[in-house]
């Protein structure tokens, strides 16, 4: 691993760097503590300096809290420019969060070899680092934001998010997107089974799909993602649900051997590059998971059988993808449209007026498209 450097007592330090998002060890390490105002910690960040925390824990958070609460006043008071499409206002919002997580990831913390954070009022954090990084010996450094993302990750994996379509309460892990939004599992829940003795579904990040659709009846579900932590936590919530004898949990790359009457992928809705593990759900880097899934289907495909494929269209509002563009993809692949389930989003963001996105947000619509052979 990295390592990061600073100067301590006038005497050169070193540690492990920790960076989920890949990013190198800055090569600028001030120490700061609680005399550190918000206006010197945001200059020193935007000169890419980054500050090594040495005073309070809860200080700290307020820190960050301050840094953010200036940068969002900055993004809030920007004018939209004169022709100005929402394809700009976009491309604009995802710099300025980029910028955002750049400024706010520079206020560093350091842990010890067992994860014990060493600042005054610092909560045990050993337990939910452990379930993220693993077992450590040599004490490491890594940003406080990052930190506070573990820690809300493990109060998730353990308190779970209960998912109405299934009655039932799925466990998130770190990296790996919360079944918050309903709408997409009401559509899988709702939509008639072409047939019940086996199903595929790609992607399947915390299992949620898988788990609604042993739950209606398949005899056998596969469920494959590529992501190491993606399998544990699918594994660990159909355990949880006493599906183990139904449900096989695969590691590969999209489809797995053999055919199926029923293939289910919701995969991430936007295409671009991920700038943080949790992001991977949300962007799809040139669409590449939408598009090796429908040119793959039909290969995996069942001749009477249906791939569902359940997708939002807010990049269609946004001006990143055109509807004639993934109905092309699926003319390409040899696939027919069966049929269309639509559901409105009921997330909170649909409703806020204040989201420079508003507009694109209000409009959007989340189908399950039944894809059949042509």
């Amino acid at each position: 691993m990295a390592k990061i450097e600073w100067t301590e007592d006038g005497k050169p330090q070193r540690a492990l760097w920790q960076s989920e998002a890949g990013l190198p060890p800055p090569p600028r390490v001030v120490l700061v503590d609680d005399t550190t105002t918000a206006d010197d910690a945001y200059r020193w960040a935007n000169a890419g300096t980054a500050m090594l925390w040495r005073g309070d824990y809860h200080n700290a958070r307020q820190l960050v809290d301050a840094m953010a609460r200036r940068i969002d006043r900055q993004w809030a008071t920007r004018k939209v420019k004169p022709g100005q499409t929402m394809l700009d206002t976009y491309h604009l919002f995802r710099l300025a969060q980029a910028q955002r997580a750049r400024t706010l990831g520079k206020v560093l913390v350091q842990l010890l070899g067992d994860h014990t954070l060493q600042l005054r009022r610092a909560p045990d954090v050993r337990q939910a680092c452990m379930e993220v990084l693993g077992e450590r010996i040599e004490p490491y450094v890594l940003s406080l934001r990052e930190l506070l993302g573990v820690i809300g990750a493990h109060q998730w994996r353990h308190k779970g998010v209960f998912v109405q379509a299934l009655g039932r309460t799925v466990h998130p892990h770190y990296g790996l997107f919360a079944p918050v939004r309903d709408e997409y599992v009401d559509l899988v829940a709702q939509a008639p089974l072409p047939a019940t003795e086996l199903a595929f579904d790609i992607g399947t990040g915390t299992g949620v799909l898988t788990a609604v659709l042993a739950q209606r009846g398949v005899q056998r579900v596969i469920a494959t993602d590529v992501d190491p932590r993606a399998i544990a936590c699918a594994r660990d919530n159909l355990d949880r649900m006493g599906m183990r004898d139904v449900v096989d949990v695969q590691q590969c790359d999209l489809f797995p051997p053999g055919r199926a009457p029923l293939v289910v992928c919701n995969p991430p809705w936007l295409p671009g590059k991920p700038s943080a593990p949790m992001e991977r759900a949300i962007y799809d880097p040139d669409s590449q998971m939408l598009r090796g899934f429908l040119a793959g289907l039909r290969a995996h495909l069942t001749p009477d059988g249906q791939g569902w494929l359940v997708l939002s269209d807010l990049a269609e509002h946004i001006g990143l993808r055109s509807r004639a563009t993934l109905l092309g993809w699926m003319a390409d692949a040899g696939l027919q449209v069966l049929g269309r389930l639509d559901a409105r989003p009921r997330h909170p963001k649909a409703k806020d007026t204040l989201d420079p996105l508003h507009a694109a947000r209000a409009a959007e619509v989340t189908s399950l498209w039944r894809l059949g052979l042509a």
